[in-house]
């Protein structure tokens, strides 16, 4: 298992907006492994080039406990999104901070695997905001930048009062 140093906020890289992936070669299929295992190590649910520093339009997801639903997305855009949901979010380069972010409901994603060859997948609820989310670091743009608000201390711990008053 090789892992790979997550780039966190405040580094460039994070802003910058991805070239397209145009090999498809065994440097492809290792990169694609190391964010696979950087991923799962770091117990995230999904992770982009540029959050290891490589500037491809390339991104892992994978919201399973058991680590089975692995995505590859390579070249990926969104051709369909619907609907509308609110939750919370975090992001393995922006450490110990959480927002509320609005993302569609479902997405149907076009993209290509570590092969080249094109495919379509379809999926809605926390899958589609986790694809939503890396999809962005593509682009230049992190969660912060669109966050309805930013969660307390208190709430990502999961410490709210019922009663402010007590």
């Amino acid at each position: 298992m090789a892992t790979r140093k997550i780039v966190t906020i405040g580094d460039d890289t994070l802003r910058k907006i991805c070239r397209k992936q145009e090999k498809f070669d065994l440097r492809l299929s290792i990169l694609l492994k190391d964010m696979a295992d950087t991923m799962y190590k770091a117990e995230g649910v999904g992770l982009a080039g540029p959050q290891v520093g490589i500037l491809r339009r390339i991104a892992v997801v994978d919201v399973t406990e058991d680590h089975s639903g692995l995505l590859e997305l390579v070249n990926p855009e969104i051709i369909e999104a619907d609907g509308c949901q609110t939750g919370r979010e975090g992001c393995l380069s922006v450490p110990g901070r959480q927002g509320v972010v609005t993302r569609p409901m479902r997405v149907k994603v076009r993209f290509q695997n570590r092969k080249g060859q094109w495919n379509e997948y379809e999926t809605e609820g926390f899958e589609a905001r986790a694809i939503c989310h890396e999809l962005d670091h593509l682009d230049g743009k992190l969660y912060i930048d669109m966050m309805d608000r930013e969660l307390t201390q208190e709430e990502i711990e999961g410490h709210i009062p019922e009663d402010d008053n007590q």
